[in-house]
This record gives C-alpha cells, structure tokens and sequence, in this order.
C-alpha cells in the first residue's frame, strides 16, 4: 500500500485530530469499479424521468440513498469505517451543506416575490425580460430568476399563438447563460467557489464569451418573436388575462433578504479568519459557519415575512427543492473515489481521460475542456461535471486562476453554457418546461427540444471556441 495512503487510514482509523480526508487519498490504488455509482446514479437522473417518471417521481430518494450505499459500504469494507466515516464527514461539512443552504435560501427569497399584474408581450418587452433575466440570473441564481420571471412572462404572452420558442429562449438565456459570472449565479460556480475560486474570478475571465452568447441570442430571439408575433391571427381576440389596475411587487421585502444573500457569499469570499474548526479531520473556517447561519436565518425570515397569498400565487412548493437536496446528498457521496482517481492524472484508473484533455507537452487544453465539460454538462448534471473536470485540472484553485486561467474558463463557460443543450443539462430547466406546460404551452419534446438547441446555441459555441477557446 501506498505510504501516504497508509499514514492517511491509520490517522482516520484513530479519529485523531490530523485526520486526512478523501481528498489525500491515492487515487492510484483505486480501480474504475469504484466509479460506477456516480456513474450509475447521474445516469438514472439524466434516463429515469423519461423512462419510467413515476417510479422516479416516488422513489427518486430511495435510488440516491441506493447508490450512495453502493459505494459507502463496500468502501467501508476494503479500507475500514473511520476512513468511511471522514469521507462523508467532509462531503457532508465542506460541499454538500454550504450548497443546499445556499440554494434553499435563494429558492425561498424568490418564492416570496411575486409580480402582479398583466404585461403584452412584444418582441421588445419579451427581450426585455429575458435581458433583465440573464442579469438577474448571476444576483440570484439561475433557479431564483427563472422561478421568478417565468409565469409573468407566460402570462404576457397567452393571448399569442405560438409562445413555445419563447419559453425555449428564457432556458437558453435565463436557466443557464445569464448564470455564468458569479458563484451565485449556476451551482458550478458555487462548487468553485467553495473550493478557493475568487468570487469575482469568472465576471473578469468569462464576461465576454457571456455577453456574446447572451447578446447573440437575444437578437436571434428578437428577430423570430417578431416573425411570428407580425403573422396573421398571431394575436388571439380576447386575452385569457385581465389587466390589472396596477403592476408592482408582492412580498418585495424579500428583495432585502436577496441583498443579504448576496452580502452573505462575498462576506465569505472577502473575509479571511485564522479561527477554524476541525471535525473529524474536515477544516471548517469561521466566514463559511457565519455565511451558512445567515443564510439559514435569511430562509426563515423569508417564510415568516412574506404572506400567504404570494406564495399561493407563485405555487411555491417544497418538491423541486427536496428533489436537489435528495439527489446531491447521493453526488457528493459517490463522486469521492472519481475525484480521487482523476487526481491521480494519467497514472490514474482515468487516465485516458486526463489524456484527451491534455496537450502533448502535457498542459491541459481549453478547447478540449470546453466541449468535454459542456458535452457531459448537456446530459449529466453540470454541477458535478464541473467538480470532476476542476479535479481533472488539479484541482488546484490558485493555479486554475492564474497560469491555468483559460483551462478554468473552459469548465465553468462549458459548464453552465451547455447545460442549456437539453432539459436536463440543469435543473430550472425541466423546472421551467413544468409550468409552462402546466399553463398551456405546447412545448417541444425532448430531441424537439434538442433540435431548437442544435440549430440555434451549437452554432454559437463552435464560434465561442474559435476565439476564445482555441
């Protein structure tokens, strides 16, 4: 057995205070076997919806806890409990909770907010929206925003005909695209975060591959909204919904609460402690403690606040957000032997592919990373894809951000801009199709749907790799 690896399950067996965790295991001395359970279980997100959504609806728990075991057990078995034990302990204290609590306190802000009223939609106010979408996205989260924008803008567009390639944009634009420069913005970046990425880090280095991509759609979609909203009897007679005497805000002190969310994340960032505390070998500093309690007191302040009523209106449920919690306590789970294997690099159980994303002088290449993070971001969940390929970068976050800056754009821009390529690349993706669907747009099926993002953002990425990416 490898030394280093033999002082780390000797230190874990013994519970003591230097306790190494996952992290500094040898990934070496593991075998591709130990990856079938996150491979498995991102499979199973990415076929069980569509293959049997009912089981997957009732048992969807059930078939994360399944897979988590599927790896913890056997795990326990080889290389004893308190090595076990440490694993989940730090996937537990330093990824999984910091990104529930954060996306739960975003998720709850935003379904305290409600707007009232009954826009028209034209090609301009639609554009509109889906511009102060993709801005929202990045302050709120690309969950928070779509949660948010989408039923007002249903709801300006059901006296037309056809509105499917409207909802369609808002997927491309606000549920991935507009997420793209703060860690705030797409879970990714989050991930990032949490690891040591700078919070201003991917406004600096991404902000003009996401300006093009945004900006290009939102003049795509200008042009076919107004194709179709100046073809005959495009508009109906009468408009399912009334106007209101007036437009405005219900529970907008949530707005207060999302200022705080946002001051919370960069008080973290920003804020160097030398006070830590450490559980079972997982450091855990005083900034991360202060910004996960703040953002818990934010969620409750948000449901005691904010009336009834706007939270009927809005449907504002439980469901989607113990789905996310559900499924990523089983990710982070799984994913410590593939992370511990990708670190390993070519003399790794994964070595083939730290090879087809290296160079031959071996730096690794952007435009490999681009596709390849993208590609697996289309069908798998793009906040574990962006874990793996950060660790298949390194993992280092200083490195990543200075002399490995173009490889650390790639994942996140591959990240969060392809997971608009099909429904499930994201989760306010299939979130946004529900409603729309539920408010009666006929939307496309799912290669219909990846017939839309084939035609219209493929294109756009070839052009992003070629200037930037190359």
């Amino acid at each position: 057995m490898n030394p280093a690896l033999s002082r780390a399950l000797a230190g874990a067996l013994v519970m003591g205070p230097q306790i190494a965790h996952a992290a500094d295991m040898d990934g070496r001395l593991l075998g591709p076997m130990w990856g079938i359970p996150f491979a498995g279980l991102l499979l199973c997100i990415a076929l069980m919806p569509l293959l049997a959504p009912s089981f997957w609806h009732h048992h969807f728990g059930k078939v994360a806890a399944g897979w988590g075991l599927a790896f913890l057990v056997p795990f326990a078995i080889q290389w004893g409990v308190g090595p076990a034990w440490v694993s989940v302990v730090h996937a537990l204290l330093a990824e999984y909770l910091p990104f529930v609590i954060l996306l739960t306190a975003l998720y709850t802000v935003s379904g305290g907010i409600h707007i009232r009223g009954n826009l028209h939609g034209s090609p301009g106010l639609n554009t509109a929206i889906l511009a102060i979408g993709a801005v929202l996205a990045s302050l709120m989260g690309t969950t928070g925003a779509s949660m948010l924008l989408i039923r007002p803008l249903i709801r300006a567009n059901d006296n037309r005909q056809h509105a499917a390639h409207i909802v369609v944009f808002f997927i491309f634009i606000v549920s991935n695209a507009g997420g793209s420069l703060t860690p705030l913005g797409d879970p990714p970046l989050f991930l990032g975060f949490l690891k040591g990425v700078e919070f201003f880090w991917t406004v600096k280095y991404i902000f003009p591959e996401t300006l093009f991509l945004v900006g290009s759609l939102l003049v795509i979609f200008y042009v076919m909204d107004s194709w179709y909203y100046h073809r005959r009897e495009e508009i109906l007679p009468v408009d399912p919904t009334p106007d209101s005497p007036r437009l405005g805000f219900d529970g907008a002190r949530n707005f207060f609460l999302l200022a705080g969310v946002v001051g919370l994340v960069l008080l973290s960032g920003l804020w160097k402690s030398p006070v830590t505390f450490n559980l079972s070998g997982t450091e855990i500093g005083l900034p991360g403690l202060v910004r996960d309690a703040g953002l818990l007191v934010i969620t409750i302040l948000s449901l005691r606040i904010t009336p009834t009523s706007v939270h009927a209106d809005n449907q504002f449920g439980w469901g989607p957000m113990l789905e996310v919690a559900k499924l990523f306590a089983g990710i982070f789970l799984t994913i410590i032997p593939v992370i511990a294997m990708l670190r390993a690099g070519v003399d790794g159980p994964f070595g083939a592919i730290v090879s087809a994303v290296t160079r031959p002088d071996g730096s690794p290449n952007p435009l490999m990373y681009f596709w390849a993070t993208g590609v697996l971001s289309s069908f798998l969940d793009n906040a574990p894809t962006y874990l793996v390929f950060f660790n298949t970068a390194g993992g280092d976050a200083v490195r990543l951000m200075t002399e490995l800056a173009p490889t650390l754009a790639a994942i996140s821009a591959g990240s969060v801009f392809m997971g608009a390529n099909t429904y499930i690349g994201n989760a306010p993706n299939l979130m946004v199709k529900a409603i729309a669907e539920d408010r009666g747009v006929r939307m496309p099926s799912f290669f219909g749907y990846m017939a839309w993002s084939g035609l219209i953002l493929l294109p756009l990425f070839f052009i992003i790799t070629l200037i930037w990416f190359k």
